[in-house]
Order: C-alpha cells, then structure tokens, then sequence
C-alpha cells in the first residue's frame, strides 16, 4: 500500500508529480500519443448497445478533418478498472456500507485479464491497492476504508488518472464523491488539463448536489455523469458504468492533415441510421 497519510509530505509528492506529469506531457509523451489517437466510443440504438460495428461504419474528423479509421475493437481488450472514492468524515455509517457494497460489485465483473485499483481520498490521497488482476487485493483494501477528514477530490482524481495511465489498457475510471473539494492542492483546472491529455474515461457519480468539476470531467474524456439522490442507489450505479463500458468500442487513427500541437476538437459519426454516439470532444496535444 502506498499512502500519503501526512497533508505536508500529500503537498510534496503531489507537486512533484504535477511537475513530472507536466513535462512529460509538454515534452514527450503526447508528441508520441498522437501518432496513434484512441477513442472510446459508446455506440446506441434506442439506448441499447450496437455491437456489430466496424472499422468502415466510423467517421472522424479532427480538427474538421477527416481521419482514415485504422483499428476498432469491441470487447476484445482487458479493461483497466480505477476506483477513486471519497473517505472523507461524510462518507460514514450506512453511506460507508453502501459505497463499499457498491464497489465489490463493480470488481465482481471484472474477467480475465482485467486490472483493478483503488485510490481513496480524503484529506490525503492514498494507493490502497495497485493496478494488478489481483481484485482481491482491491476488496480488501475497501473493506479496511474508513471516513475521515477533509475532501481532496481533485487530489484524488489526479493521483487516480496517474494510476490508470501507468498502464497501456483500457482504463475506466468511476469517481465517487458526496460533497465539494476542501483540502486539495491542486486546483480543479490542473486536473482537467491532465483528464485533456489522457486516455482516461471518467464516470463520476455524485451524491447530493451537482458538481460542476465532475461533469467537466466526464465531458472531456467521454464518460457519463451520474448524480443520485441517496447512496442506496450506488451499488446499481457502478455496475450500469462497468457493463456500458464493457460495450464501448475503441476507435484508432493516425492523425493526417492537422497540427500537433494545441487542442483538437474531435466529431465521432456512425454511418448506420438510428446509432448515436458519445465519445470524448477532442485531446490536448504537444506543449
């Protein structure tokens, strides 16, 4: 387990992080992402998923562009599953048991190949279990969870986005929070530029009151927002998020004719009549 129990030494490896994630973001990695740009698509007819699709049903354009879809895949690559919860003194009692609940089921779907990790936040930021296909591990550590202190929800989120871009996967990741951030040292615009650069697909579930950093969020990568009235609701929350994601597909192409710097706005199209599409708005690419 990794933890960050102390709010000087969270402040410290926060920071250092940002700053590694920044240049390598400014300087390298998306220099490198964008010769190959994935996109999650979730594909619906009527609400329910479509799942004959191929590479020629696509259309992209970037930047108004458009691309030649190289590669899609359906429910062929092990998803990377990253839980980021809220254990601040709010989530406690009957939220607790619900949030845990709700978090066994989501990993009770998990399937072969598949990684799970957990990151919890209050008013410090802890790695309770690691990205591995152990969800075991991840159970255990949510049943040792407990609420206590601040919320450092954007902390949280970053730290958790850091962890699912740690592998190459498909990641998911599924925020949960009941209140607004209190504690954390990053500023919510820090973590949205990340969520721009990142492969990530985010689908936060809030509790309460609206949230406009968590919708944002799941604007930018693609994901979808829920927003429940009571935590008894949490358990069917996730394992709806699990299952659509599961029934995504990824789209891939090389970018041709457009800049590589700067960002790109995106427009995912299915040629079949009926299908509607959500995939992310576009990615941040170069410094």
């Amino acid at each position: 387990m990794a933890s960050l129990p102390q709010p000087d030494g969270a402040l410290k490896l926060i920071a250092a992080a940002v700053m590694s994630v920044t240049l390598a973001a400014q300087q390298a990695p998306f220099a490198t992402k964008i010769e190959m740009v994935r996109v999650d698509v979730l594909a619906t007819d009527r609400g329910r998923p479509v799942r004959d699709l191929t590479a020629a049903d696509f259309e992209v354009s970037d930047n108004g562009v458009p691309q030649q879809v190289e590669l899609v895949s359906f429910e062929q690559i092990p998803l990377n599953v990253i839980l980021a919860l809220d254990m601040s003194d709010s989530v406690a009692g009957e939220r607790l048991d619900h949030l845990r609940a709700a978090g066994r089921d989501a990993l009770a779907l998990l399937q072969n190949g598949d990684q799970s990790a957990l990151v919890t936040f209050s008013h410090a930021v802890t790695l309770s279990a690691p990205l591995s296909e152990n969800a075991a591990a991840a159970r255990a550590a949510l049943d040792r969870a407990e609420g206590l202190g601040e919320t450092s929800m954007f902390d949280g989120v970053f730290a958790a986005m850091m962890v699912a871009e740690s592998d190459v996967g498909r990641a998911l990741m599924i925020v949960f929070s009941d209140g607004v951030d209190t504690s954390s040292y990053l500023t919510s615009d820090t973590v949205l530029n990340a969520a721009k650069r990142s492969d990530v697909v985010v689908y936060p579930v809030s509790v309460g009151r609206k949230q406009d950093f968590l919708n944002d969020l799941a604007s930018f990568t693609g994901g979808r927002v829920f927003e429940l009235a009571k935590t008894s609701d949490l358990a069917s929350t996730f394992r709806t998020i699990v299952d659509e994601f599961r029934h995504r597909y990824l789209v891939s192409y090389t970018p041709r004719g457009v800049s590589r710097d700067g960002w790109h706005r995106l427009e995912v199209k299915v040629k079949k009549r009926g299908v509607s599409v959500k995939a992310r708005p576009g990615y941040l690419a170069g410094s």
